[in-house]
């Protein structure tokens, strides 16, 4: 996620839908979004109302965040897992596959036990990642066109251009080249990595962390998933 860009090249779409259906039908008020990056999805949160906890690592997604219009009831934090306040939130979603960010085991168990101990009983946690059998990467790797954005502050053109290293065990590694064309340099070259966990292996950790009800949805629909769809959505219960 590098902040320069990424509200330019991700646009509402069907998971935000979603998420917000979501919500609403389990009539929640405290809501940590862990993982938000910029804003974009947390702005609408605020604006329906929800009292929200927003915490990312990345500084500069948090200032630019704090910079966008939203009402006042959202508490911005440049953090993560740990600075989830024990006992108190009605939900914690983390969106765009933010899941796929932790690479080992234990760091994904660090992050599930601090969202548990984080929440009410009866508190809900929501998150969304890729299906490894859908095999995304094959669309990636095919799409060489460069996304097109625009320097907020110089209004330079920019283009953003992806190189892929593939597969070790199943961590994905790739890497995302920001190019401002006006002066003809590359501003960005950075590394990414993604974990493609099993529906199977995240249930079997939700579990062992102590969440009892878990439901799985497929591709953004109110319908159990199967090995076909793309996207998983879990809905757990505390």
């Amino acid at each position: 996620m590098i902040p320069l860009v990424y509200d330019q090249i991700n646009h509402w779409g069907r998971d935000d839908e979603f998420f917000l259906a979501l919500l609403k039908k389990l009539n929640v008020q405290f809501i940590a979004d862990l993982g938000c990056g910029t804003g974009r999805w947390t702005t609408h949160l605020a604006q329906k109302g929800y009292i929200i906890t927003a915490i990312d690592p990345n500084e500069e997604a948090i200032d630019m965040a704090k910079s966008k219009d939203h009402p006042g009831n959202v508490n911005w934090i440049v953090g993560d897992s740990t600075d989830l306040q024990f006992n108190t939130y009605d939900a914690v979603i983390m969106t765009a596959n933010v899941a796929q960010v932790f690479l080992t085991d234990d760091s994904w168990e660090q992050v599930i036990s601090d969202v548990i101990q984080s929440l009410k009983v009866g508190g809900h946690f929501i998150f969304d990642t890729r299906n490894p059998l859908a095999k995304v990467w094959k669309e990636w790797e095919k799409d060489k066109t460069p996304d097109l954005a625009k320097d907020r502050l110089s209004g330079d053109s920019l283009e953003i251009y992806t190189e892929y290293e593939g597969f070790e065990g199943d961590i994905y590694t790739f890497y995302e080249i920001i190019k401002n064309t006006t002066i003809d340099k590359v501003l960005i070259h950075e590394k990414m990595q993604l974990r493609f966990r099993t529906q199977e292996e995240y249930a079997e950790s939700l579990k062992q962390i102590g969440f009892t009800q878990i439901e799985t949805y497929g591709d953004w629909e109110f319908k159990q998933a199967n090995s076909e769809n793309k996207s998983f959505i879990f809905h757990c219960v505390k």
